[in-house]
């Protein structure tokens, strides 16, 4: 006779941690924040950029990611699973970094993004890595890009969805493309495989995941961008925009791995259903 299921709501810790998750995923955007910070409504600001600068925000944004996801995921200690995150101390880099892009404008962009998106993304795996989880594992490092995609919506979500589910969904649908591509790769740990794969087949993995997840990130970087235009804005609020915006990947990244770590305990669709209660809760 099979043992009774284990219920996440019968553990108060598990419980609890959900709750914690619900609370940071659910949370006013990212956009919300930084208009709240300038004063004024972003999209006015985002609509007198010009379609050029809108292009390259975009170009640089996708090359950051994949650059960061190269430097910092690729980098990382990756044998101290559980080991305390440092959040703080990215925060401070985060502000530095902010400062120069609060003084350069459009130029700026194109050397303090890729040090900003890396020190986002060193964040995130560290976070992950202090909630158990492993660096090495392909699907933590997909997890960890994933996070980027949860800072702004396309205007194709669907309010009967959480938006964070409507993100993991997203680029869920990216790696179901890939798998059938990816099949059947050798797998093992030589210098030469990362990921489990040949160099040439992580290579895609990256870039095509990056591609999609860049189409989100890239929205809130260029909303980013309009409010350090603001002309009474300059280096302090670019300090400022990007500590919040380490800040607030931060909380992503631990609401989204402990989301993570409870499904690895209980199942995917208990924790899904169990946290849409919780966020109807909360937010009804």
């Amino acid at each position: 006779m099979n043992a009774p299921a284990i219920r996440l709501q019968d553990d108060v810790h598990d419980w609890a941690d959900l709750q914690r998750a619900v609370a940071l995923l659910e949370a006013p955007t990212l956009t919300a924040k930084m208009a709240n910070l300038v004063g004024s409504p972003l999209e006015f600001a985002v609509r007198k950029l010009p379609a050029s600068v809108s292009s390259r925000i975009h170009s640089v944004t996708e090359a950051a990611l994949y650059k960061a996801a190269q430097t910092a995921l690729w980098s990382m200690d990756r044998e101290q699973p559980g080991k305390t995150a440092s959040p703080r101390l990215h925060k401070l880099a985060a502000a530095a970094s902010g400062a120069l892009g609060g003084l350069g404008g459009l130029p700026a962009l194109a050397v303090e993004l890729p040090l900003s998106t890396t020190i986002i993304m060193r964040t995130v795996a560290d976070i992950a890595r202090s909630e158990g989880f492993d660096l090495n594992d392909f699907a933590t490092r997909q997890a960890c890009l994933e996070v980027f995609a949860l800072g702004g919506n396309t205007g194709r979500d669907d309010a009967s969805e959480t938006g964070y589910y409507l993100a993991r969904g997203f680029t869920t649908e990216v790696m179901r493309h890939l798998s059938a591509e990816l099949a059947g790769t050798a797998v093992g740990g030589g210098h030469g495989v990362i990921l489990g794969l040949a160099p040439k087949e992580a290579g895609k993995w990256l870039a095509k995941i990056v591609e999609k997840i860049a189409t989100r990130f890239g929205v809130v970087v260029t909303e980013k961008f309009a409010a350090q235009a603001v002309p009474i804005i300059g280096a302090v609020a670019g300090a400022t925009l990007n500590t919040m915006f380490t800040s607030y990947y931060q909380d992503m990244a631990r609401g989204h791995f402990i989301v993570r770590r409870l499904e690895r305990k209980y199942g995917f669709e208990p924790v899904r259903l169990s946290y849409q209660a919780l966020a109807g809760y909360m937010t009804g």
